[in-house]
């Protein structure tokens, strides 16, 4: 069921689309990398994908998938060495638990840290602490949220290590440090240096300079 012809449609930037890089090369997949631009989206991308015309899109033997949490999913399903998702059914609930609050409160609080000023953001950064806070507790105990390895709230997770660092370059603010949150910030250490993860990467200075334009247009001028 797992073999067959393996292509994904992303962008260089997506913290989405290294979601399903992570999990492809956790699985030892050979597959395609197609690059997106997605202010010229291409034909393939908007026939593959034509409710969101969004990235990442998987195509598997000319199947699309879209959305990363349903792409990791039908991966661990359709090749099941290195196993993503545990096999125990409450720790494979509490895997995407976790993972949701991830998604829906934890980045969209960090967000607003990013694009916005004074008291709003004030109050941004007290929500992302506290869902910070929440994930350090999630992490006693454990190497990883998986447990002793790598899983499938650790690669939904995996933005915090890409994101954060580029976020507090350019707000020139500290928001994961090792006295505030030990765990979290060994998580993004060891994460960061799984082989699979470290060499998918995209470049921090070509991060820093995207996101800082991205952060001047929103709140650029704004007194």
């Amino acid at each position: 069921m797992g073999e067959g012809e393996v292509k994904l449609f992303r962008t260089w930037s997506s913290a989405y689309g290294l979601r399903i890089t992570w999990a492809l090369k956790l699985k030892g997949i050979q597959y395609e990398n197609i690059d997106e631009d997605l202010s010229n989206k291409s034909p393939l991308l908007l026939m593959y994908n034509p409710i969101h015309k969004k990235i990442p899109v998987l195509l598997h033997n000319g199947k699309a998938i879209a959305e990363s949490a349903v792409i990791l999913e039908y991966i661990d399903e359709t090749w099941k060495k290195n196993p993503i998702l545990p096999q125990d059914p409450y720790e494979r609930a509490m895997a995407r638990f976790i993972a949701k609050f991830g998604d829906d409160k934890c980045t969209a609080a960090l967000w607003r840290v990013f694009t916005t000023q004074g008291k709003e953001q004030e109050e941004a950064i007290s929500t992302s602490m506290e869902c910070l806070k929440t994930l350090e507790e999630w992490l006693k105990g454990k190497k990883y949220f998986n447990g002793d390895s790598f899983g499938y709230a650790d690669i939904i997770l995996g933005w915090i290590a890409n994101l954060v660092r580029v976020v507090e370059e350019i707000l020139e603010m500290k928001i994961i440090d090792k006295e505030r949150f030990p765990l979290l910030f060994a998580w993004i250490e060891d994460l960061s240096n799984l082989p699979a993860i470290k060499d998918s990467w995209p470049p921090h200075d070509k991060l820093v300079s995207k996101y800082r334009a991205i952060h001047d247009s929103l709140i650029g001028g704004v007194e």
